[in-house]
This record gives structure tokens, sequence and C-alpha cells, in this order.
């Protein structure tokens, strides 16, 4: 059983849903993709270009599959458990999310899901992070969102990476919130897909602060980290190799 077949069957079990066909099935393509969150407030839809960007690179450079015409999602949707990792973008406070919601999210992130959160408010601790903190806390009320140590998994799934850099390199670290040694949530402060947005003239959107481009070019090997993570979580703590992966983690699903 792969990922998305794991995600599919146990999530929707776990919501006393039938699992129709069409989710069994997850589609004809092999193709990996990330889910973009939108959770029904203002700023949701920010730094969109950045996700296509990144699924491109990751193509280039560890040659997985990728379908750059990434998914909207919201957390009512079945399609949400079809998809290892859920990006969540935002660059101002919102209110609360429905208790529904947050149940949903919580059995995608226990089901195996992934969730990274990128805030690009261009501060530490911005209205945003403080929504995203509180929330977060009411799915898992006994477990505290806590900085990622430079010796996690994350920070060499693919490239070793020294300091998680975005856009911006106001926080030294990222911060989660884990299930035993498994991450289920990443949040971010340094706008990480900020970096990586092209326009539609292949211009970057935005100036990379304070490293430029090799600031930039570091923001894309830590979201490629993430993405691996995604696929292959902790199957060992140096450094993960793209063809044992694709060997062991088929993601076509037969």
């Amino acid at each position: 059983m792969d990922r998305r077949q794991f995600l599919a069957g146990l999530g929707l079990s776990g919501l006393g849903l039938a699992i129709p066909s069409s989710l069994r099935a997850l589609g004809d393509s092999s193709d990996v993709t990330i889910g973009r969150l939108n959770y029904g407030a203002a700023g949701w839809d920010v730094r969109d270009s950045g996700i296509r960007r990144l699924l491109q690179e990751v193509e280039k450079r560890t040659s997985v599959s990728v379908n750059p015409d990434y998914p909207t999602l919201t957390l009512q949707q079945e399609a949400l458990f079809e998809h290892p990792m859920v990006a969540m973008f935002g660059d101002r406070g919102f209110d609360p999310l429905p208790v529904d919601r947050l149940k949903r999210l919580r059995t995608y992130l226990q089901s195996g899901g992934f969730l990274v959160v990128d805030s690009s408010e261009g501060v530490r601790n911005g209205p945003f992070f403080q929504s995203v903190k509180r929330d977060l806390s009411r799915i898992f009320p006994d477990r505290d969102l806590a900085p990622i140590g430079g010796d996690h998994v994350t920070h060499k799934a693919f490239y070793l990476i020294d300091e998680p850099v975005g856009r911006l390199s106001i926080s030294d670290s990222m911060l989660g919130i884990s299930d035993g040694d498994r991450l289920l949530a990443v949040v971010s402060q340094n706008d990480i897909f900020g970096a990586l947005a092209r326009d539609n003239f292949g211009n970057w959107e935005y100036d990379v602060r304070p490293g430029g481009e090799q600031q930039r070019e570091m923001a894309f090997r830590l979201g490629i980290n993430l993405v691996m993570y995604a696929l292959c979580v902790n199957y060992k703590a140096d450094q993960v190799h793209v063809p044992f992966i694709l060997k062991r983690r088929k993601w076509k699903v037969d």
C-alpha cells in the first residue's frame, strides 16, 4: 500500500465514510502534486505560482514525475485524502476555523497527511502565524508547536540544509507538530514560496533578502526536501536517494 492509498483508506474510514470507487482508484496518473488549501479566509491564495515552480524543480532535479497543475482543496473535500502534502499560505490573520473542518484536518494528518504552512507576512509571530498556532492547538491540545532541529530529516531528505530560509530569513528554524518521530505539520515564517514565485513572464515576483539569489536557491532546496519528506517520511536519517524512494514507494496505484 502506498501513501495515497493509506490516506484515502484510513482517512475516510476514520471519518466513517464509504470510499468511492473513484477515490479507491486515485486516478490514472502517477504524478506527484501538492494540494493548495483554501481555508475560507482572505489571503489563502497568495504565493500560488510558487507551488508550480517548486514542482517543476522537483521533477527537474529528482526525476520524480510531477503534475504542475496542482489542485485547490478545501477541508470538506474527499479529494484531500488523495494528496500526501497540502500547502497553506497566508499574509493576515483569520477567524477560528469551524470545528468540523478542524476534525477533518486532524483526520488527514493522523492518517499520514503532511501540512506545510508558509507565512508571507514578513514578520515573526504575525497575525497569520498566531491564527495558525491557535487552530493547531485546537486540533492537538496536547502537543506543542516546537522548533524543528537542524538534525531533522527535513534538513537532509534530499539536500543538506543549514538554515531553513525563504524569501526572508527572519526565523532560524521551522516549527512543527509531531506524532512520535513523524512530523504532521510544518510552519515556516520565512515565506518559502515567496522566494519561488514567478509571474506570467517568467520573472521572479519578489526580491530575496538578505542573501539574494543564493538564498533563493536554498529556499528551493528546502522546498524539495519538504516534498521528499512527504513522500518517504523518516525512511532514514541521512540523505535520501531518489532511486530508492521510487523503488520502495511506488507512486503509481496498481
